[in-house]
């Protein structure tokens, strides 16, 4: 009897490793699919585009739809991809044509791969569309590639550089509230090309003004708000290329997003 107690408890063990580390241990960077309990949200195709995307109708909005971001031949590999070089965006005018997911969310792992065409190429993802993370071609600094912008320093010598294709793989907490005040920042992790970037990174405001994102213009970008937000990818006038995007919705009770 003490035998069976023991294997079972050995079994048990196992199960409970093997549970563990699968849950902890997730694939990412270029090439990465979406697992079983995500929805893709972009797969290369105009249907899924007008289905699951549209303008984000901020104070600087002066496109209209349908979208004018194209679909375009994959210039590395076979398919299609979407080119966020709207005409309205043309001379780096963010705000004026960005694209966001008609779909909110709260707390989420997200996957996009990207490519810049030319030097300088500018875009840029945000999540909640409030809190961005770069893609500018170029840039160092902490406003440049891979950084949560102006919160961190850019990770860019894990950038591929221009005409190849890069993927962020990003965990993120929305932030908390309690009796209708901020009681917790947002929280996010990000992968660049498969390899750690940032971990827990408190986000601290809304970046770049009004025109920026949701809440940009509240107390200078540090009133945030108990709302949830779209996926946005920004225009600003340039060939930026996306593809492969999909993302997993989570509830993360805990103040942690390291995976």
């Amino acid at each position: 009897m003490k035998n069976y107690t023991r294997s079972l408890l050995s079994i048990s063990a196992i199960i409970l490793f093997i549970t563990t580390f699968s849950c902890t241990t997730q694939k990412t960077g270029v090439g990465t699919k979406a697992p079983k309990n995500a929805e893709v949200i972009f797969d290369g195709s105009r249907k899924m585009l007008d289905e699951k995307w549209t303008y984000w109708e901020g104070p600087r909005f002066s496109s209209e739809l349908p979208l004018k971001w194209e679909i375009v031949n994959d210039p590395v590999d076979k398919g299609t991809v979407v080119n966020s070089n709207d005409p309205n965006a043309l001379g780096g005018k963010y705000g004026t044509a960005d694209m966001v997911t008609k779909k909110k969310y709260r707390d989420f792992r997200l996957h996009v791969e990207f490519l810049v065409e030319k030097k300088g190429g500018n875009s840029g993802v945000y999540l909640q569309n409030r809190y961005e993370i770069q893609v500018l071609d170029g840039d160092t600094t902490k406003h440049g590639m891979g950084a949560v912008i102006n919160e961190t320093e850019s990770p860019y010598h894990l950038y591929k550089g221009i005409m190849k294709w890069n993927s962020y793989d990003i965990k993120f907490r929305a932030a908390r509230f309690a009796n209708g005040q901020l009681s917790e920042k947002a929280l996010v992790t990000v992968y660049f090309n498969g390899e750690k970037a940032h971990t827990n990174v408190k986000i601290n405001q809304v970046w770049g003004g009004k025109n920026s994102g949701l809440d940009g213009g509240n107390d200078g970008g540090k009133g945030i708000t108990d709302r949830p937000g779209g996926i946005k990818l920004q225009a600003e006038g340039h060939n930026v290329l996306y593809r492969n995007i999909w993302i997993q919705e989570l509830n993360l009770n805990k103040a942690d997003t390291d995976f």
